[in-house]
């Protein structure tokens, strides 16, 4: 039924479950004889979603070959995750219709996707922060295998099968971003999905992560199952993708296949013209010390209840108009870092110097005042009010500071003004400032983000996976932008 408008040992498959969580098996395509199996996993025709302000889809059409990695690129804002929440039964389109394994459908919820073998895992992560791993992965399946000792042994063969290395009984909050990753992908197969959708999977994965990722997505290919992958990393979709589609501006502008096109083709077919060259500027390093990290150590205890050094005798100065890049794979001590520079975290021991102050007990609030801006790493829950509008949540972090303040008093009136330059400048997506956080793509939310730190003259800036969603035009602007700010110092993780 069409939408208004338009007509090792892999684990054991789960077994048939109630109405909410079965699988179906796909009826054959019109004409075709029976027991005929389609080779065209899912078809997406005509599929148009509108917003209020925004067209955020329009006559979209889509065709996955089943058993391949089909890749979905295109700008922050392209309509990219929206499309996708449509497969997954999210949201319905205006127009267009759907068709899964060659039967035409309609998905009202994600349990009418997850009933026809499609499972998503997004790019902003659905789980429950005060639940254990277990708890995620079986809540709202629980009569696929109970939720004790047989769902505890599935999770595990699952997560032994593919690599995963997850843990049941682990609080899903003391998880940092990449494993908690690993229990979406985990969520979705423990319940049995055929076609795979990722929204930005690599994004905070390190490159033994990503290949590692790669080599089990191959794997699920090479069993039939279907990958629908969202990256804005065009290097990593020209390795693992079969098929590519470009979408820009909320339409269909090409497909492609990766052996005919190369990163910077792509990259133009996205944002519809020609990449400008890279500038070449002189340095702009001084031999001023901005920050000055002496002797730092930091303890917390693990989940197991010991205590243990997570940061030990860490010494590094950054300059004046410097980037410094801070790497290594994720749980190693570059989030609680963060956190003690942005005094988030109470140092055991050791000195942090801003400028030539001592801030090492100094609340956040201080360090924000003296100069600090801060770009999270998880710009959900550390850098958005989603609920709020765009104009608050300029404000986030900068109250007391023009132009949000004048003479101790909110400026709702100068933050509004200066919300309409942010989102001019540095090319937010947005029908208006007055929408939510929550309405933006994450590309758009993370250039809120970093517009509103850099609009206060950060004398140091701390970037944690700065460009986690952002295409390449954005990423050029705003590479530039920092350059030209002489005098910033960047820790960039």
């Amino acid at each position: 039924m069409a939408y208004p408008g338009r007509s090792g040992p892999r684990p054991a498959p789960p077994p048939s479950a109630p109405q909410e969580c079965a699988i179906k098996a796909a009826s054959p395509p019109k004409g075709a004889p029976a027991g005929a199996v389609t080779d065209v996993a899912v078809e997406l025709h005509g599929i148009t979603k509108r917003f209020p302000g925004v067209v955020a889809n329009h006559d979209i059409d889509i065709t996955v070959r089943r058993g391949t990695v089909h890749a979905l690129v295109g700008e922050n804002g392209a309509g990219k995750s929206t499309l996708m929440k449509i497969l997954y039964g999210m949201q319905r389109p205006d127009e267009g219709s759907i068709a899964i394994d060659g039967e035409t459908v309609e998905l009202h919820s994600p349990a009418d996707a997850i009933s026809r073998g499609v499972g998503m895992v997004h790019q902003h992560f659905m789980l429950a922060d005060n639940f254990t791993v277990l708890e995620n992965v079986v809540l709202g399946a629980e009569k696929l295998y109970g939720i004790a000792g047989k769902a505890r042994a599935r999770i595990k063969e699952i997560s032994d099968a593919y690599g995963l290395g997850v843990r049941p009984d682990v609080l899903v909050e003391d998880l940092g971003v990449a494993d908690r990753q690993r229990v979406e992908i985990l969520k979705v197969l423990y319940r049995g999905a055929r076609t795979l959708i990722l929204d930005e999977p690599t994004a905070v994965l390190v490159p033994q992560e990503v290949d590692a990722l790669f080599d089990n997505l191959r794997e699920l290919k090479s069993e039939g199952l279907t990958v629908l992958f969202i990256s804005h990393k065009l290097g990593e979709v020209l390795s693992v993708a079969d098929d590519i589609t470009v979408i820009r501006r909320g339409t269909t502008v090409a497909s492609v296949v990766p052996s005919e096109t190369n990163p910077r083709q792509l990259a133009e077919l996205m944002v519809g013209s020609e990449l400008p060259s890279p500038e070449t500027r002189e340095s702009t390093v001084t031999d001023t010390d901005m920050l000055v990290v002496d002797a730092l150590r930091l303890t917390a205890t693990d989940v197991d209840g010991v205590e243990r050094a997570v940061l030990d005798d860490i010494d590094f100065r950054i300059r004046k108009g410097e980037v410094l890049g801070i790497a290594g794979v994720e749980g190693n001590g570059q989030a609680e870092l963060v956190e003690a520079i942005m005094g988030m975290r109470d140092p055991d021991a050791g000195t942090i110097t801003l400028d030539g102050a001592d801030i090492s007990h100094a609340p956040t609030r201080k360090r924000r005042e003296d100069g600090i801006g801060y770009i999270p790493e998880d710009r959900h829950r550390h850098g958005l009010l989603l609920e709020a509008p765009l104009w608050e949540n300029r404000i986030l972090g900068h109250v007391t500071e023009e132009p949000n303040s004048r003479a101790g008093l909110l400026n709702p009136a100068a933050a509004r003004r200066d919300t309409e330059r942010i989102v001019a400048e540095y090319d937010v997506r947005t029908p208006g400032i007055e929408v939510t956080a929550a309405s933006l793509s994450g590309g758009n939310q993370q250039k809120l983000i970093v517009g509103r730190e850099m609009s206060h003259h950060p004398k140091l800036l701390i970037a944690a996976h700065p460009t986690r969603g952002w295409t390449w035009a954005p990423r050029r602007r705003s590479g530039t932008r920092s350059a030209r700010r002489a005098g910033t110092a960047w820790p960039c993780c």
